[in-house]
């Protein structure tokens, strides 16, 4: 007889909440994953467990047996993400998820075209060029061709090119407006008939040779949409416009100018508020574009936020209201209101940086935070200076995520070997490092012959160059006695207009202001001019201590720890020395994280400071004569305000140095975009700050 005491419990039905894959879900992220084989936009906020969703969603896909692993194909952002996705794809499946093919846009694309290679021409063993392999070989172009790379800089043809293949354009696509353009079409075409001839693809060879080879060859195209049945694109705001080119022709084809889909399930899971990489060719209207190509009757929402508490929601929602272009979503939350958001005026960014090395003392000891759950968010690099010294100053130990401590920054190191030349020519080290940056026609043969002649003579490179004979030794020669010139002419001068000097004189500043992708660098270089005008105030030096003392009566100087007297140029070279190479946070060791807001994207915190919330800075000026800017920047600020989890505090100051000088600056507009019940002012706020949006000068010096 039949004991139904003894039977197993029937499994859950498919699409039950208590089926285990659905069982840790909300309705929203549930009806996400158990979608039917349609084509589909979830838009994730901040917060929202879309990772969970899009790993959950292949899961369900392979558990219920509406896909094989063969037939799924899973893009990601970075190569860390995919291997996350496969990793929790093995916890949730006892099955092997090889046979998917999940990664990011060049990997997969790397990986069509190694089954293609004959197809296309190219040789079985092709390799990649990474960005500093290609400007090599744009290098190796110019000077096979004879070209002068002050007249076409390299850099420059670098950035040209690749912006043409992320437009999916060859040189035959390009017009040529005037002579300077068809030079660099010519040699985009020079450059690709030398890679071909060399067997080599750049990153954006590997995208656009992957489109063409769908687009041009019907029987791979189809074999590709007959497996590929199920798509699931992560962070789909951050498509360029070749990447949802080439996702289109995985899904269907273009038929009389129109897009028509070929019946394949594609699952873009994004964030068009968090859509921040414009500078890299980001294109947030590809959403928009995938709705209305797809057919898409309504994007599904994910608005629960597991992050932030209420207070920081209400902050990120009501500022990201006033961006018209959104496709629309509101966050909420379980957490609770938890503490308003504190906004705090400064009378300076000196001040600015103690108050908040102050605070973070108090979330450390009171609040028991620890400091790598601290970060400390600021929209251009240039700002960290003023936080790394206050931190430095406190002892406080900290790490900047995604980039370089200030000093330890190439264009700041630079700018401080020149000075060390100033103070002192027989530097061989920093001789070294700048005697041909800017590059001025010193190669290392003729380094090699200087050093030679140095070790012979028992002397410093500087005293040595007359050694060194030929086109090599007159270009040394001359770069000693640009060096003696600018020695000359900061006699007498204070610190501030030493520095501004040498960065003019020695060329830094031209040699990054032609450069691209130079305008962070130029910030790096006011900074530190900035870091030395601060270091001068804070010393009690006044503003016309001098830096050197040569020849100049009753110069003021400074009285070292040895009994010595050094200028205000050597103490400040040796302030930088110590902030560059002491107080390292230690792999392991917790620290205060300091980071761009760019860097910040996709990482969270128990506290999150946003300093320099003023207008030019946050929104930055540059945004505002771009077409779109002031909406990106408000994503940027609304990215900010959602990595925060339990606190959340805006600090802008009154004044700050810029270029050496005390200039005034308004507050954000930003901050006027914000609920009001939701903030806790801990400084009066300014009443009214609606000639902010009026403002026909961004700064404005204070006399005096």
């Amino acid at each position: 007889m039949f004991d139904a005491s003894s039977a197993a419990p029937p499994s859950p039905a498919p699409g039950s909440p208590d089926h285990p894959l659905l069982r840790t879900l909300n309705p929203e992220q549930r009806a996400a994953v158990t979608l039917p084989a349609v084509s589909a936009l979830v838009l994730a906020g901040a917060g929202s467990g879309k990772t969970r969703v899009l790993t959950t969603r292949i899961a369900w896909l392979l558990a219920t047996a509406q896909a094989t692993p063969a037939s799924i194909l899973a893009v990601t952002f970075t190569n860390k993400a995919a291997r996350e996705m496969l990793a929790r794809l093995s916890a949730l499946l006892p099955l092997n998820v090889r046979g998917m093919w999940v990664g990011t846009f060049h990997g997969l694309c790397h990986r069509m075209l190694r089954a293609h290679h004959q197809v296309l021409g190219l040789p079985a063993t092709f390799q990649i060029l990474d960005v500093q392999d290609q400007l090599s070989a744009i290098k190796r172009l110019l000077k096979s061709l004879q070209v002068d790379e002050e007249q076409v800089k390299p850099k420059e043809l670098q950035w040209f090119i690749a912006n043409a293949k992320e437009e999916g354009l060859r040189p035959h696509d390009l017009g040529a407006r005037d002579e300077e353009q068809r030079r660099r079409v010519e040699l985009y075409a020079a450059y690709e008939a030398q890679c071909q001839r060399e067997g080599v693809v750049d990153f954006g060879e590997l995208l656009l040779r992957a489109y063409e080879l769908l687009r041009d060859h019907e029987p791979i195209r189809t074999h590709y949409q007959r497996r590929f049945r199920h798509i699931l694109v992560d962070e789909f705001q951050d498509t360029n416009r070749l990447q949802y080119a080439w996702l289109k022709l995985l899904a269907g084809r273009e038929e009389d100018g129109r897009f028509v889909p070929a019946g394949n399930a594609v699952l873009a899971v994004g964030d068009d508020d968090q859509s921040i990489y414009a500078f890299r060719g980001a294109r947030v209207g590809n959403m928009r574009d995938f709705v209305r190509e797809f057919g898409i009757a309504a994007p599904i929402k994910l608005e629960r936020n597991y992050r932030s508490v209420g207070h920081i929601l209400h902050a990120a929602n009501r500022l990201i209201e006033h961006n018209r272009q959104r496709l629309g979503k509101n966050l909420r939350t379980e957490q609770g209101e938890g503490d308003p958001v504190r906004v705090i005026e400064l009378p300076s960014d000196h001040e600015e940086a103690q108050w908040v090395v102050e605070e973070i003392r108090q979330l450390t000891r009171e609040e028991g935070i620890a400091p790598h759950e601290i970060a400390l968010l600021y929209r251009s690099n240039a700002q960290s200076r003023a936080l790394e010294g206050a931190l430095f100053n406190a002892g406080i130990p900290y790490r900047v995520y995604g980039g370089l401590r200030f000093f330890e920054r190439a264009e700041i190191k630079h700018a401080l070997a020149y000075l060390r030349l100033l103070e002192n020519p027989h530097d061989d080290n920093s001789f070294l490092r700048v005697v041909n940056f800017p590059p001025r026609g010193i190669g290392a043969r003729t380094l090699e012959q200087l050093q030679q002649a140095a070790h012979e003579l028992g002397c410093s490179l500087h005293d040595a160059v007359t050694a060194v004979g030929g086109k090599g030794g007159a270009h040394l020669v001359a770069f000693v006695a640009r060096l003696d010139v600018m020695r000359e002419r900061a006699v007498g001068r204070p610190l501030r207009e030493i520095i501004e000097g040498v960065l003019a004189d020695s060329g830094l500043i031209d040699h990054y202001r032609a450069d691209r992708d130079g305008a962070e660098r130029l910030e790096n270089l006011a900074e530190l001019v900035n870091a030395a005008e601060s270091f001068v105030m804070q010393e009690g030096w006044g503003r016309d201590a001098v830096a050197l003392r040569a020849d100049v009566e009753d110069a003021p100087a400074v009285q070292a720890d040895t009994g010595e007297t050094v200028s205000p140029l050597a103490a400040f070279l040796t302030h930088a020395a110590l902030e560059a190479g002491e107080h390292q946070a230690q792999a392991g060791q917790a620290a205060v994280q300091l980071m761009t807001v760019h860097a910040a994207k996709g990482l969270e915190f128990d506290a999150v400071f946003i300093t320099g919330l003023e207008e030019g800075l946050f929104p930055h000026e540059n945004s505002l004569s771009a077409l779109d800017g002031l909406e990106e920047e408000r994503r940027l600020m609304y990215v900010a305000i959602t990595r925060a989890r339990r606190r959340l505090y805006l600090t802008h100051a009154q004044t700050r140095l810029l270029h050496g000088q005390t200039r005034y600056h308004v507050p954000s507009r930003f901050l006027d975009e914000l609920p009001a019940e939701s903030l806790q002012w801990l400084s009066p706020p300014r009443t009214g700050n609606g000639h902010v949006h009026q403002a026909p000068l961004l700064f404005q010096s204070i006399e005096g």
